[in-house]
């Protein structure tokens, strides 16, 4: 992984202002320690130790560990404990007041963020101690534009007389992540249901299921849905991928359909979204749209699968 990535984390304000907030209001200067997972370049860990905690301790596997080292040598951070590896790897781990995990993707356990903070919660927490994040919601609205849409339709007008269906359907076979406005979803996003909700203080599950329906009052053409996170970083202070909320490096996810639907004034429209995702096996996701007439029964229904849109 290049440190250009890294540069978007750290150029993130929203993301970085939340994240301090959050460390702020749970750090007791010269008491509180607090063990950063998935430190990255350290700079959470280094927010934590400039607001007085005690003892900061950094996990991280990856190549920056390297760069996390000089950084915080450059900071003089003599009470920051740097140590190279997954914090699952770690035998026998120091407990502490405060574990903060910045671990979230665009789907936001795509970094198997539910693995790390069940483990965490198990093994590095105090009972009476803080997670950051401490809840996250996964929400889901239909997207009514056709903008992402026509361009996954670039296989219908390649020309030549070529049929390139079948490369077209592994297309719609994927996750897109994009930024979506407002104004492209079903009542510019104010129907938006939560699909998903997590609470890092207990141990959860990593495979995730929800469904939601709408019933619509008027003819809507949907062309897919997007989702995005809201996540509690302690109560009161939060952090959100949503469409009309402060830009940050991460964007929704569009889901696509293979085909359009068109929903009629009465009918409804469901969508069921399943994930798995593992440090073994990676991330797996899952998503079938529904139609149903005005009593409920089953008009028209897609099934796509992230499997499915990768080569063979």
């Amino acid at each position: 992984m290049r440190i250009e990535y890294h540069r978007t984390l750290i150029a993130d304000r929203v993301r970085n202002e939340a994240f301090a907030h959050a460390l702020k209001s749970v750090i007791r200067k010269g008491e509180t320690t607090v063990a950063d997972i998935g430190a990255g370049t350290g700079i959470l860990a280094l927010i934590a130790a400039r607001l007085g905690a005690r003892e900061v301790f950094l996990y991280e596997a990856a190549e920056v560990a390297g760069v996390a080292e000089k950084v915080l040598k450059a900071n003089r951070a003599s009470n920051c404990d740097l140590i190279p590896c997954h914090s699952t790897e770690m035998e026998d781990p120091p407990r502490v007041d405060v574990v903060v995990s910045e671990t979230l993707g665009n789907y936001p356990f795509e970094e198997n963020a539910i693995e790390t903070l069940n483990d965490a919660c198990r093994r590095f927490l105090n009972p009476s101690g803080v997670i950051i994040p401490g809840r996250l919601e996964q929400f889901v609205a239909p997207v009514i534009s056709d903008r992402i849409h026509g361009e996954l339709c670039a296989w219908e007008d390649v020309g030549f007389d070529l049929d390139l269906s079948p490369a077209m359907t592994m297309s719609f076979n994927n996750i897109y992540v994009r930024t979506l406005a407002p104004k492209e979803l079903l009542d510019d996003g104010a129907s938006a249901k939560v699909w998903d909700a997590i609470d890092f203080t207990k141990q959860n599950r990593s495979a995730r299921k929800g469904e939601v329906i709408w019933r619509l009052p008027r003819t809507t053409t949907i062309f897919g849905f997007a989702t995005w996170w809201v996540a509690e970083l302690v109560p009161g202070i939060t952090l959100s991928t949503a469409p009309d909320a402060p830009r940050t490096h991460w964007e929704q996810l569009y889901f696509p359909l293979l085909t359009l639907l068109k929903v009629r004034g009465g009918e409804a429209v469901t969508i069921s979204l399943r994930s798995r995702t593992s440090m073994d096996a990676g991330t797996h996701v899952a998503w079938t749209a529904t139609r149903l007439n005005a009593k409920g029964q089953r008009l028209e229904r897609q099934a796509l699968n992230l499997d499915k849109g990768f080569l063979p």
